[in-house]
């Protein structure tokens, strides 16, 4: 799933906040979205490892076998 520009939003405007300011429903709100955010960045991210093939300058595909058993899995 891609990261919702709506949720970066909120992320900022509750981080430009002043300590004092944001209130404890807001502080919890924060930790929320910042987990739902690294949930996401690490889903696309591990998308894109699994995308990947590495080759060595011969052409041979020297892709770690680990990310191979994850390519055949999906």
């Amino acid at each position: 799933a891609a990261i919702d520009q709506k949720l970066i939003d909120r992320i900022n405007v509750l981080a430009k906040k002043k300590e004092g300011t944001i209130t404890p429903e807001e502080l919890k709100e924060q930790d929320k979205l910042r987990k739902e955010y690294i949930k996401l960045f690490r889903e696309g991210f591990k998308s894109q490892l699994k995308a990947i093939k590495v080759v060595d300058e011969k052409g041979n595909d020297i892709t770690p076998l680990k990310l191979k058993q994850e390519k055949l899995k999906n």
